[in-house]
């Protein structure tokens, strides 16, 4: 394996608000531990083993997982790993919500229970003793936020949670998070994990508004959209590979936000213009379609790190090829946010259209498009 040039190596970014540096690049570890029900090409721990390294010599300092992924498997891995590492060379970010198994009554959710059960169990899994980013998963309409919000609050005060998060909410939630950490005097929420992507922009109309307004940093999850933005997709041409091919147009229920079925894809215009943008940033720069992808991500103020996948080591380095050391110019970033950017409905575009022109550097600013 070929040593990573220090001038390529990853950048540190402060994760939001807080003082914690985080490289700009996570990895992102559904992929490792072959559940019986999972997705193909998941990595068994010697293989797991082999990417976290590689990662590491790339300069990655963030371990990013969830109680459910395989699961469970997949915090074992990082913990037979993590055991016989510095563990204060790491930041370990984990969830919590889903449910977990075996299944029980109160096994799932953002309950005071689950949060301290599934916790323990996370940190058994992990082989440590606290978790530097405990991140809700989802929103959970059965349990107050107050309640939620009081027990992570109280997980950080005893010392086995550093920092908390959020992930896959919407605006209106993330801002009551806010508003009531902010009321009830509790530690802040710090980041927002969520879909983000050249496919995926939506989050663009609120609710990274209010990081913005409030300092949480985000970390965009699924920033290939399953591979479509990879550059080995052809917009005439149903696969066979991959796990876009793994979910194919008659199989509609194997489809998710991480994994989108072929169907749901090939007649989008607009995704099918953007590649053609990134292809051609691609060859100016001598990079591959993924890396354009990532790098469009690193350079958006809003994003602390930027989660990644892989299953391979190939992909890995091609992924940290992102990093740094190269830049997209200013004009090919507008380019690619013309190309990729989806209709805004109302009030978003009455609201952002009307305030173009309403330039205060001493205010921030919610349209996306100003310029000041």
């Amino acid at each position: 394996m070929n040593t990573v040039a220090e001038e390529s190596k990853v950048a540190y970014n402060y994760l939001g608000r807080s003082g914690l540096k985080v490289s700009n690049l996570t990895l992102g570890c559904m992929t490792f531990g072959v559940a019986s029900a999972g997705l193909p090409g998941q990595c068994d721990e010697e293989s797991s083993h082999k990417v976290i390294d590689r990662y590491v010599q790339w300069g990655g300092n963030v371990l990013d997982t969830a109680n459910v992924y395989s699961d469970g498997l997949s915090e074992n891995i990082i913990g037979s790993w993590l055991s016989k590492q510095s563990r204060d060379d790491f930041v370990v970010a984990t969830k919590v919500r889903g449910q977990e198994k075996p299944v029980r009554v109160d096994n799932r959710g953002l309950s005071r229970r689950h949060i301290v059960h599934a916790l323990e169990g996370s940190l058994e899994r992990l082989k440590t003793d606290y978790v530097d980013l405990y991140q809700m998963h989802l929103w959970d309409d059965a349990t107050p936020i107050e309640e939620t919000l009081r027990t992570l609050d109280d997980l950080v005060r005893c010392g086995k949670v550093r920092y908390v998060g959020a992930s896959n909410v919407v605006g209106w939630q993330l801002q009551k998070i806010v508003d009531l950490t902010e009321k009830m005097g509790f530690n802040p929420c710090v980041s927002l994990q969520q879909q983000y992507s050249l496919a995926v922009r939506e989050c663009e109309f609120e609710v990274f508004q209010v990081c913005k307004q409030n300092g949480i940093g985000v970390l965009p999850w699924s920033p290939l959209k399953g591979g479509l933005l990879s550059g080995k997709y052809q917009r005439d041409t149903k696969p066979s590979e991959g796990r876009i091919g793994w979910v194919m147009q008659d199989e509609p229920k194997r489809a998710t936000q991480a994994c989108p079925a072929w169907g749901q894809v090939s007649a989008q215009d607009r995704v099918w213009n953007t590649l053609d943008v990134m292809k051609s940033c691609a060859t100016k720069h001598g990079k591959s379609v993924a890396q354009v992808a990532l790098r469009w991500l690193l350079q958006k103020d809003v994003v602390s790190s930027v989660v990644i996948g892989a299953r391979t080591l190939d992909q890995l380095d091609d992924n940290m090829g992102a990093a740094n050391g190269w830049k997209l110019t200013h004009e090919e970033m507008t380019q690619l946010d013309q190309a990729s950017q989806p209709e805004v409905p109302y009030p978003y575009e009455m609201v952002w259209r009307l305030n173009k022109d309403r330039c205060n550097t001493f205010v921030p600013s919610f349209y996306v498009g100003n310029t000041c």
